[in-house]
């Protein structure tokens, strides 16, 4: 199982963050392992939407099949990975720093509980295949700030 955990600190007021995010078909355009999303229920937003969510991580490619099991607007996104790849994760999102009318920060936390396949390595491949996402969702997140920062200016 690889627990992932990256954060980080956006130039906008949670109202402007979850703005950025609550549209899930949208993910693709900040993250880069996001290639595709297509929805596989009749709503696309809120608790019980499902989706699948073509996924690469350098040569490897797979259809993550997910479902948000947790939807509080301004506050927090979980999800429930039932693909190939299971396990859950969750986006928080809670105000940071200075908080005024011209000045709001929202810390932008992503979490994820991951269990990989026998044929992607199992736990070993969790381990390596951890801090690789890392790495990806790090990049992620700086592409999350710099869209929201971008439409706050």
């Amino acid at each position: 199982m690889a627990r992932i955990t990256v954060s980080t600190t956006i130039d906008a007021s949670p109202a402007a963050v979850w703005a950025a995010v609550e549209d899930v078909g949208s993910h693709v355009d900040w993250m880069a392992d996001a290639e595709a999303i297509r929805f596989t229920s009749d709503r696309t937003s809120g608790v019980g939407t499902t989706f699948e969510c073509d996924t690469k991580v350098g040569p490897l490619r797979l259809t993550d099949l997910m479902e948000i099991t947790r939807w509080e607007p301004e506050q927090a996104m979980g999800v429930r990975h039932v693909g190939l790849v299971t396990g859950e994760g969750v986006f928080t999102l809670s105000s940071a720093g200075e908080q005024s009318p011209d000045r709001a920060t929202t810390r932008f936390e992503w979490s994820e509980r991951l269990v990989f396949p026998w044929w992607m390595g199992g736990p070993v491949g969790g381990i390596v295949g951890g801090r690789i996402m890392r790495l990806i969702w790090k990049r992620n997140l700086r592409r999350l700030k710099g869209i929201v920062e971008g439409q706050q200016g």
